[in-house]
C-alpha cells in the first residue's frame, strides 16, 4: 500500500516524520508524492503561528479531498491542541499529538478493524516520558537531523510550544550516540543536532549535559561534521564554547535566537537574558572560533513595540552583525501570556517592520559572503542539477558550483571568487592546489 508524508514547521518535525516513515517501511509501505493519489496521508502540523495553524487545516483538507476512501492521519502540535478541530474535519481518520507516533501502524490496524475514527491524543504533563523515534536514514537528504530532546522550560511569554510539547525530556545518551553511529554508517556526513530546546539537552539527566554528548559525538569514527540546529545564548557556557572551539568537527556556525534587541521587549518576552549579555557572549565566541557564523531569530510587532523598539532592534542587529536573519511577524496565540497584553501592533506595522528587516538580512548575508572570498571553504553537495551541485558549507553560505553527481553527499573544497559574489557561485579546487 501507498503511504504520502506532509511535513509542516520545524526540523524536529521533519525527524519525527522520516522516523514515522521508516516504521511505515518496515510493515512494507510504499512512499509516494504527497501530491499523488495515495492509501495513507500522514500530515505533521505545524502550531507555532496562526499561518502554521492555516497551513495545517489546508494540508488535511487536500489529503481528504485526494482521496475520500483514504486514511487520513493527522499528528504533530497543531493536533495536540487543537484535537477537537482536527477531529471535526470530515475524512480524518486518525489523530495523535506528539506522542506515541511509533504506534501510527498500530492505530492503522485499528482503525481498519473497527471503521470508527481513532482518537490518540493524550495530555501532557511533567512525567510525560520521550517519545523514542529514531532513524537510519534520512530520504533525499545529505545532511541527517538527529532528535535529542523535546519540550520546553522556558515558557516565552509569546510561545505556545511548552504547551504543545510538554516540559524538557531529553533522549538517553546511549541512544543519541548509536543513532549517530548507524547514520555515520549509512554514509551521513553530517548530523543536525535538533530538539525544540536543543542546548537543554540534559536537564532532565543525572551527571550527562549537552557539553558531554557533544564531546562523545566528537569521538565517533568517521562523523565529520555536527551542526547545533539552534542553541540559547544562555546555553552557551565557557565549557560550551571550549568544546566547540577545540572540536574538529562542530562546524563554525550556530544559530542563537535573539528574538527582539530592545531590553523592554525582551523583559515583557520573558526571555532569560538582556542586550549587553548577549552582546558578551558572542564576543567570547567570535574570539574563540574563526571565521564563525551566527544567524538568528527575531520576532517582530511583539505587543508594545514602539517605533523606538524597532530602531533599538535593528541597531542592535548591525552591531551583532548576524550572517542571516530569520524573520517572523508576531503571532497572537492562545493561552500565552502576550496574547492578553494590551498594545496589540497592527497588521500592516507588522508587515512594514519584516520588510525592513528582510532587506536587513539579504545586506548581512551578502557582507558576510564578501569576508569569505578566496578562502578554502568546506561544502556537501546536496542536490544536483545541469552540471550544477548545490550544498552549505561549514559556516551555512549556500553555494552552487559545477560538478558531478557522484560528489554529493561527499565533502569538497571551494572557493568563493571575487568575479562570483555575491552570487555564491563557487570554483572546485583541490587542496593540493592550494600549496
Amino acid at each position: 500500500m501507498k503511504v504520502a508524508l506532509m511535513t509542516l514547521g520545524c526540523k524536529v518535525n521533519s525527524y519525527e516524520t522520516e522516523a514515522v516513515w521508516e516504521l511505515m517501511k518496515d510493515r512494507g509501505y510504499q512512499r509516494v508524492d504527497f501530491k499523488e493519489d495515495s492509501d495513507i496521508y500522514i500530515i505533521n502540523t505545524c502550531t507555532v503561528t496562526n499561518n502554521g495553524d492555516s497551513k495545517s487545516r489546508k494540508m488535511i483538507r487536500e489529503a481528504v479531498t485526494r482521496n475520500s476512501q483514504g486514511i487520513v492521519i493527522v499528528m504533530g502540535c497543531f493536533s495536540q491542541l487543537k484535537a477537537d478541530e482536527v477531529l471535526a474535519i470530515p475524512g480524518v481518520k486518525i489523530v495523535l499529538g506528539t506522542q506515541n507516533r511509533a504506534l501510527i501502524p498500530d492505530y492503522i490496524d485499528e482503525y481498519r478493524q473497527t471503521k470508527k475514527v481513532v482518537n490518540k491524543v493524550l495530555g501532557l504533563d511533567r512525567h510525560v516520558a520521550f517519545d523514542d523515534l529514531s532513524i537510519n536514514a534520512f530520504a533525499n537528504h545529505q545532511r541527517a537531523f538527529l532528535k535529542i530532546q523535546d519540550g520546553c522550560n522556558n515558557f516565552c511569554s509569546y510561545c505556545i510550544i511548552p504547551y504543545a510539547r510538554g516540559r524538557v525530556r531529553s533522549k538517553l545518551p546511549n541512544q543519541v550516540l548509536s543513532e549517530a553511529k548507524t547514520l555515520v554508517e549509512n554514509n551521513f556526513k553530517e548530523i543536525i543536532l535538533t530538539g525544540i530546546h536543543t542546548g537543554g539537552y540534559g536537564q532532565d539527566l543525572p551527571n550527562y549535559r549537552f557539553v558531554d554528548l557533544l564531546r562523545d559525538l566528537e569521538a565517533i569514527k568517521g562523523l565529520e561534521r555536527i551542526r547545533i540546529s539552534s542553541i540559547e545564548i544562555s546555553e552557551l557556557t565557557d565549557e560550551v564554547i571550549s568544546v566547540i572551539s577545540q572540536s574538529h568537527i562542530i562546524v563554525n556556525h550556530l544559530h542563537i535566537p535573539l528574538q527582539s534587541g530592545s531590553d523592554a521587549i525582551l523583559q515583557a518576552m520573558n526571555r532569560k537574558y538582556n542586550k549587553q549579555e548577549y552582546a558578551d557572549t558572542i564576543t567570547k565566541l567570535r574570539s574563540a572560533i574563526p571565521n564563525l557564523a551566527i544567524t538568528t531569530d527575531v520576532i517582530v510587532g511583539f505587543p508594545g513595540e514602539t517605533e523606538a523598539d524597532f530602531a533599538e532592534m535593528v541597531a542592535f542587529i548591525r552591531y551583532i552583525n548576524f550572517q542571516e536573519l530569520h524573520v517572523f511577524p508576531y503571532s497572537r496565540r492562545s493561552k500565552t501570556v502576550a496574547a492578553t497584553m494590551d498594545n496589540q501592533i497592527s497588521g500592516e506595522i507588522k508587515k512594514a517592520r519584516v520588510q525592513i528587516l528582510l532587506h536587513l538580512s539579504d545586506e548581512l548575508a551578502k557582507a558576510y559572503i564578501k569576508t569569505n572570498i578566496n578562502i578554502l571553504l568546506q561544502v556537501i553537495p546536496e542536490t544536483y542539477h545541469d552540471g550544477m551541485l548545490k550544498g552549505h558549507t561549514a559556516n551555512y553560505i549556500y553555494v552552487q558550483f559545477p560538478g558531478t553527481v557522484n560528489q554529493i553527499g561527499e565533502l569538497v573544497d571551494i572557493i568563493i571568487t571575487k568575479e562570483n559574489y555575491p552570487l555564491s557561485l563557487a570554483k572546485i579546487i583541490t587542496k593540493d592546489a592550494i600549496k
